[in-house]
């Protein structure tokens, strides 16, 4: 069985981590990376966390799940706008919306609209039309749309 050789010069057994006369080994406190590793799983976590409420919520609604949804099909998605952008298509306007539900992502393009009342970052909505499927990621055109009520902020 291999000893390494501790803080002050003391050898410690790995599968116990005790020093010579069987006093627990001194830990150094974590620095460098153990931190960043320590920071990136707690901001997973919270991550993880708001994604299971936004499909909690979204399925409260009524809304099919972004992660499944197949081409040429008719849902009800809802869910909160990531972004609004307004993005011209041949020469007219067409504004465009990114629904995020938890489990994936629906984008939405208003045809020859420049902007929409109430649509925008952040809004909680609910859109309901055909769903096709191109460069692999779910579009929906022109759907039949209702702003829902927006969250209440969490307390800290």
């Amino acid at each position: 069985m291999a000893r390494t050789r501790g803080l002050l010069g003391r050898t410690t057994d790995p599968t116990t981590g005790r020093r010579e006369g069987g006093a627990p080994a001194v830990v150094a406190p974590r620095s460098g990376l153990g931190g960043l590793r320590e920071a990136v799983s707690r901001f997973s976590s919270r991550e993880e966390m708001h994604c299971a409420a936004e499909q909690a919520e979204s399925a409260r609604e009524g809304g099919s799940p972004c992660a499944s949804l197949g081409d040429r099909h008719r849902v009800l998605v809802a869910g909160a706008l990531r972004s609004v952008t307004l993005r011209p298509r041949a020469g007219t306007p067409a504004l465009e919306a990114e629904v995020f539900d938890g489990s994936g992502s629906l984008s939405v393009v208003w045809l020859g609209r420049r902007e929409i009342a109430g649509v925008e970052a952040g809004r909680r909505i609910k859109v309901e039309g055909l769903v096709s499927v191109v460069d692999g990621h779910a579009v929906m055109y022109n759907p039949r749309y209702e702003l829902l009520p927006s969250a209440p902020a969490p307390r800290s």
